[in-house]
C-alpha cells in the first residue's frame, strides 16, 4: 500500500549518506521511491546473505551506479553465481544463488552432526554434479549492469503448471492496491499440479468482495502474466514474520500442503499461524 510518505520534503535529510536494506526482495518502484522521495544524492545499500554465513552474498558499493531493483555486486570474497536446473551458469534469466568457493564467514559444520550429514545436506547435496554452496535463494544476474535481482526464497517460489514465479512478482502487484495491508502466496499440491492460494491482510474499512477478488486478477494477469492469478484468493487477519521482518511463506506452504510446521519459535508473530491451521479443511475440499 502506498502511504504517499514524502520524508525528503518533510525532514532535513542533508546529512544523510546512506541507506541499507534487507529483508525481503525490494520492488523497482522501491528503489525509484527512495531517489524521489527521500534523497537524490544518497548511496542505497540494497544486501542480502543470511545469519547462517554471518555475512552477504550481494551487497552496494559506493564505487558502482544502483539500478532499480539491483544490488550492486557480489560481497568481498563471495563467488556467487546463479545456476539452472543442471548446475550450468546462467545471464539474464532465475536460477538458484549459489556460492561456488569456500568464503570466510561460512559455517564449517553443525553443532550435534558428527557425520556431516545435516550440514551437506543443508547447503551442499542440491547439485549432485558440483561441490558448491546452495543457498536457496531465486536470483537474476544481469549481463549488461552486473547487478543482481532476489526473486525470493527458492523453496518457495511458485510452479502452476511447471513455470516458476518469484513470490515478489505478485506481491509487488497486490500490495499497490489502497485495500491491501499485505499478501502472501504459497504454493498448493492440487491434482498433479500446483495452484496459486493468495492470502491477502485488508487495510481497515474494507471486505474482500467478489469486485476486489477480480480486480485482483486483472492487475496480475494484465501486468504479469496468466500463470500468476491465483486459484484461490482468502482473507486472513495477520501475515507471519520472522523477527528480522521476513514474510514466512515456507511455514504457510507446509499447513495447506499437510506437512509439520518447524521452528515456530523464529517468528515475531507465531499465532497468525493458527488461522492457516484453521482453514486447512476448506483448502484441502475438492473443488
Amino acid at each position: 500500500m502506498s502511504v504517499k510518505a514524502q520524508p525528503g520534503k518533510t525532514y532535513d535529510l542533508s546529512s544523510l549518506r546512506e541507506i541499507s536494506q534487507t529483508g525481503s526482495p525490494l520492488s523497482a518502484d522501491g528503489f525509484e521511491w527512495v531517489y524521489t522521495e527521500i534523497k537524490e544524492d544518497l548511496h542505497f545499500n540494497s544486501i542480502s546473505g543470511g545469519t547462517d554465513i554471518n555475512g552477504c552474498f550481494a551487497i552496494g558499493s559506493p564505487t558502482l551506479p544502483v539500478y532499480a531493483g539491483e544490488l550492486q555486486a557480489p560481497g568481498l570474497g563471495m563467488k556467487i553465481k546463479a545456476y539452472d536446473e543442471k548446475g550450468e551458469p546462467v545471464w539474464d534469466k532465475e536460477g538458484e544463488l549459489v556460492c561456488e568457493a569456500p568464503a570466510p564467514s561460512m559455517p564449517l559444520y553443525f553443532w550435534n552432526d558428527p557425520n556431516n550429514e545435516k550440514y551437506l545436506d543443508a547447503y551442499f547435496r542440491f547439485y549432485s554434479n558440483k561441490k558448491v554452496w546452495r543457498h536457496g535463494d531465486y536470483v537474476i544476474f544481469h549481463s549488461k549492469t552486473g547487478g543482481i535481482t532476489f526473486v525470493g526464497r527458492s523453496d518457495a517460489v511458485l510452479k502452476p503448471s511447471g513455470v516458476r514465479i518469484g513470490t515478489a512478482e505478485i506481491y509487488n502487484i497486490v500490495e499497490k492496491f489502497p485495500e491491501i495491508a499485505d499478501s502472501l502466496a504459497v504454493g498448493q499440491n492440487w491434482k498433479g499440479d500446483q495452484r496459486i492460494v493468495l492470502f491477502v491482510k485488508l487495510n481497515p474499512g474494507y471486505s474482500l468482495t467478489e469486485e476486489l477478488k477480480n480486480k485482483i486478477r486483472k492487475a496480475l494477469r494484465e501486468n504479469a502474466s496468466p500463470r500468476h492469478v491465483p486459484s484461490i484468493i482468502i482473507e486472513v487477519p495477520d501475515i507471519p514474520y520472522t523477527f528480522t521482518m521476513k514474510k514466512v511463506e515456507i511455514a504457510v506452504s507446509n499447513i495447506i500442503n499437510g506437512r509439520p510446521v518447524l521452528n515456530r519459535g523464529s517468528l515475531i508473530n507465531p499465532e497468525s499461524l493458527n488461522y492457516f491451521e484453521k482453514i486447512l479443511p476448506e483448502l484441502q475440499k475438492d473443488a
